[in-house]
């Protein structure tokens, strides 16, 4: 009987209500006069205690089911909670992954667009000093032609530099070195220009001095008195 009371004590929880169907159960009572049933008594305290042990018991459990219930609970919204970032955590890594490949993608294609602009540049260079060099290789063979049938002697010269100098290679030069190159056949260029200015504006005074002097031999033939007389 005292290791029951003791177990009784040391599963009941004081703060928690008893149920409700232990309200009927009252302890039992000593009957009037001379002769107790002590079996009696001693049998309804052990059902008693018995009965009370077993309502502990079922509360015990229902309570144990109820945490373990809301201990599932609470483990499932942790787990749902997890899940959730970890999906997060994918979704943002995944456009993190397309985000780069974007900026990689773009930063490919500005690059080549780059290489194709700098090739079309030197291409259009090339060529740009190729015509020059036609035009460098045309001018002298016209002056060439022009000094075949009469050659001064800075004409000589020309010829004997053009003679020496060498074909026009441009093909291992880089962007600077063709800069250089092209600055120098420009200035050729204009010295050219300007010469052929020169011999234009030349060619017109001979022209001129020519004319005259025919028209003047023309005016004497035609008055020869008079002009002889006007020169006295």
């Amino acid at each position: 009987f005292n290791f029951l009371s003791f177990f009784i004590f040391m599963v009941s929880d004081e703060s928690k209500p008893k149920p409700k169907f232990m309200s009927n159960i009252t302890a039992p009572k000593i009957p009037d006069g001379d002769k107790v049933d002590f079996d009696d008594i001693h049998r309804k305290r052990q059902e008693k205690d018995l009965s009370e042990l077993q309502s502990l018991i079922e509360a015990h459990f229902i309570q144990r089911k109820k945490e373990e219930e809301e201990l599932i609970a609470l483990v499932n919204r942790i787990e749902k909670r997890r899940a959730e970032r970890a999906e997060q955590q994918r979704i943002r890594a995944e456009r993190e992954k397309e985000r780069q490949a974007r900026l990689a993608e773009e930063k490919e294609r500005k690059e080549m667009e780059e290489q194709r602009k700098k090739h079309d540049e030197d291409a259009k260079k090339k060529k740009a000093l190729s015509n020059m060099s036609q035009q460098y290789s045309a001018g002298q063979k016209s002056e060439n032609r022009r000094g075949a049938k009469k050659q001064t002697e800075r004409e000589k010269k020309k010829k004997i530099l053009a003679e020496r100098r060498k074909p026009l290679n441009i093909d291992h030069l880089n962007e600077d070195k063709l800069k250089e190159k092209a600055g120098e056949l420009w200035q050729w260029l204009m010295s050219l220009e300007a010469e052929k200015f020169d011999l234009g504006e030349k060619l017109k005074r001979q022209k001129y001095d020519v004319s005259d002097a025919a028209g003047n031999r023309e005016i004497f033939k035609l008055h020869p008195v008079t002009l002889s007389k006007l020169s006295m």
